[in-house]
């Protein structure tokens, strides 16, 4: 145990496996919810289950043994999101062409990690904007949620109403949204996890849930989707998918880097205003980014989930170790995951509760400042109601240095700033959506 410094952290093995436990048992939804998403997009869902699974431990097990973080990396919610309903639903694209993108956004992601400007761009990004970007995202993985389930349905005349209360999935939701939310009112570790558990049993008893099988050996039906670099590099060109490339880019760069440093300040881990093993951490999530994409997931971030390992005693990369060996074992109950993900009712509650827990940086928006505000709220208005993540963010980007021009506030807006505001406008102007 000596390379986690399990003294130095002052913890131990025990310790250290129940955290591990800890946090599985809380992001373990993403291999249910993820395929779930995905297959919208038309990958199979035993591709994008053991992709999920092997994007994660890659990333986990990097994180661990380079960086001796207690930090898991795994597939985000809302880049699956954006994947599925922006990328492939409105550029008219192939799920492998758009994994081309993903698979280029790593390597990209993987050379920032590398350079000091990784950092640089974090920095010059508005606060408040990234506080709009996170919850907006949320609030679109809520309103997926509630819209697989039928709670919310499409309206001809408002666009959306709410749903047939009496049908029997739309009351299974809500049974499995109570009874997630009071685990989580108990703090019970593992909450969503537990929550699915239970209403799945729910559904399996009332006739809603059927399986013909539990255990099988995990294969990837396509098998590499990108193994070609240039290649991939090929259809961005070909299809003009620089925008999108852009957009995996720059959620990622905040959710994961936000992320890592909310866990490590709550673990005790930072040296002042600086995260030691930086570079290592963020290499974790770029490369597993990149080898995500060419077996079929969409891009890792640092699971927020991570804090409930923390708060459990974990301190090193062992917490880390142990998600990833469970993970492993997770990959042999695919037909379990298969059957549970065909009722949307049992995963959709877990989508709409991290929906709720993303939207807390609400909070920290200026809503007293105009400039500040609107940029903010414009981008958490306009993901959901248009389905994209990209659309929100350029409509910030843009929003955010005119409305300082004319406050005569334009030198204090990073010239990054400028620059992503003007490719976001060509992107909205000139690129099909």
């Amino acid at each position: 145990m000596f390379r986690f410094h399990l003294k130095e952290n002052q913890t131990t093995v025990k310790t250290e496996i129940l955290a591990g436990f800890t946090t599985f048992m809380t992001m373990v939804y993403i291999v249910v919810v993820n395929p779930i998403i995905l297959s919208s997009a038309g990958v199979p869902f035993d591709q994008v289950f053991l992709a999920t699974i092997i994007a994660t431990v890659i990333g986990t097990l990097w994180m661990a043994l380079f960086a001796n973080y207690p930090i898991a990396i795994a597939p985000g919610m809302g880049l699956n999101a954006y994947f599925a309903f922006s990328v492939v639903g409105t550029n008219n694209i192939t799920y492998e062409v758009a994994f081309a993108a993903v698979f280029i956004a790593g390597i990209i992601f993987t050379l920032l990690s590398l350079t000091p400007l990784r950092k640089k761009l974090i920095e010059a990004i508005p606060d408040n904007l990234k506080h709009g970007i996170t919850a907006g995202i949320g609030l679109f993985i809520a309103f997926i949620g509630m819209r697989l389930t039928g709670i919310i349905v499409a309206h001809p005349d408002n666009l959306v109403t709410l749903g047939d209360l009496h049908s029997p999935q739309v009351i299974l939701a809500f049974s499995g949204l109570f009874i997630t939310l009071i685990l989580m009112v108990l703090r019970v570790n593992g909450a969503l996890f537990l929550g699915m558990l239970i209403t799945g049993t729910i559904a399996y008893f009332t006739n809603q849930l059927t399986f013909d099988g539990i255990v099988a050996l995990p294969h990837l039906p396509e098998g590499l989707i990108v193994s070609n670099p240039i290649a991939a590099l090929g259809d961005v060109i070909q299809y003009g998918l620089y925008a999108v490339v852009f957009s995996f880019l720059l959620v990622t760069i905040f959710d994961t880097t936000g992320t890592m440093i909310g866990v490590a300040q709550q673990a005790g881990l930072m040296k002042g205003k600086t995260m030691p093993r930086a570079r290592q951490a963020l290499l974790a999530d770029s490369v597993a980014a990149t080898a995500g994409a060419m077996v079929g997931t969409s891009p890792t971030t640092a699971y927020i989930e991570s804090s409930a390992g923390v708060a459990a005693g974990g301190r090193t990369g062992l917490t880390t170790v142990t998600v990833a060996f469970l993970f492993i074992v997770a990959a042999f109950f695919g037909p379990l995951v298969g059957a549970v993900s065909g009722v949307s009712a049992i995963t959709a509650p877990a989508l709409i509760i991290v929906g709720s827990l993303m939207m807390g940086t609400i909070a920290k928006i200026n809503w007293d400042e105009i400039d500040e505000a609107f940029p903010a709220f414009i981008i958490i208005l306009s993901m959901p109601l248009t389905s994209s993540i990209a659309t929100g963010i350029a409509l910030g980007f843009i929003s955010y240095p005119i409305l300082k021009i004319f406050k005569g506030k334009w030198k204090e807006v990073h010239i990054l700033v400028y620059i992503f505001a003007v490719l976001f406008a060509y992107q909205l102007v000139f690129l099909p959506h």
